[in-house]
């Protein structure tokens, strides 16, 4: 489920782009960052009222903002102001937080919360808001997603934005390649920023494509260019 959740977000999520201040790389973002997309929706996964046989976690996005709701209330004693404190871990079940801690998929219980609002305050967003209502949890993301659908990510034309990296993709992408084989020639080895940062933005643009679209986290995934991205290399070339 949570695999599932966030290759959707991957999916849907609009990139905008900015330059930091004294920066000369170029830095792709999403409305919200990465980390507490993730650390929320397996929250609402380890948190979800199973005995409830209709229960269910949902992720919703706006042009505003982003929701992920779960079935089920606060555990006791908890309440949504204590979240962004020190605060008790009160796993709704135990099996299931046991699970994804042993898996490292979670690292300190209890501090899931104060986790992600600190991402978001890192990342000079708003921090999310907690509250419950009709017996679930909503964990509400406020993010101008509809702004960034309207930029594309790339101006493929006379002025060419790819980087040297993007490039390189693109060019070794002439043969289908899975992700570690772009990896190596570029000296990367954060699997995670080198997908967020080189290969998304080249997926939005329409100019590399995967080979197995409809399961995007897929083993067996690999990546080609289009004949969009072939244009796309030909103009930086000649810039």
């Amino acid at each position: 489920m949570v695999r599932e959740a966030i290759a959707w977000l991957d999916r849907t999520l609009p990139l905008s782009a900015r330059f930091p201040p004294g920066a000369i790389n170029r830095e792709d973002r999403l409305p919200v960052p990465a980390e507490a997309l993730r650390e929320i929706v397996i929250n609402a996964v380890i948190h979800r009222d199973v005995s409830n046989p209709s229960s269910y976690v949902a992720i919703a996005v706006f042009d505003d903002r982003i929701e992920i709701h779960s079935i089920g209330g606060f555990p006791t004693g908890i309440r949504a102001e204590l979240l962004s404190q020190e605060h008790r871990s009160i796993p709704r079940n135990p099996l299931l937080a046991g699970a994804f801690h042993r898996t490292g998929a979670i690292e300190v219980w209890g501090r899931g919360t104060n986790r992600v609002i600190e991402a978001c305050r890192a990342y000079g967003i708003a921090e999310p808001t907690f509250t419950e209502a009709s017996g679930a949890v909503t964990v509400t993301f406020k993010a101008e997603v509809v702004a960034n659908l309207g930029r594309a990510p790339f101006q493929v034309g006379p002025k060419s934005v790819l980087s040297a990296a993007q490039v390189q993709v693109l060019e070794l992408a002439d043969v289908p390649r899975a992700l570690a084989e772009f990896m190596g020639p570029s000296g990367r080895t954060d699997r995670t920023k080198f997908r967020d940062q080189v290969l998304r933005p080249l997926l939005g643009a329409g100019i590399l494509a995967m080979t197995i679209p409809d399961k995007p986290r897929s083993s067996k995934q690999q990546y080609r260019i289009t004949e969009a991205g072939r244009a796309a290399v030909a103009t930086a070339r000649k810039a």
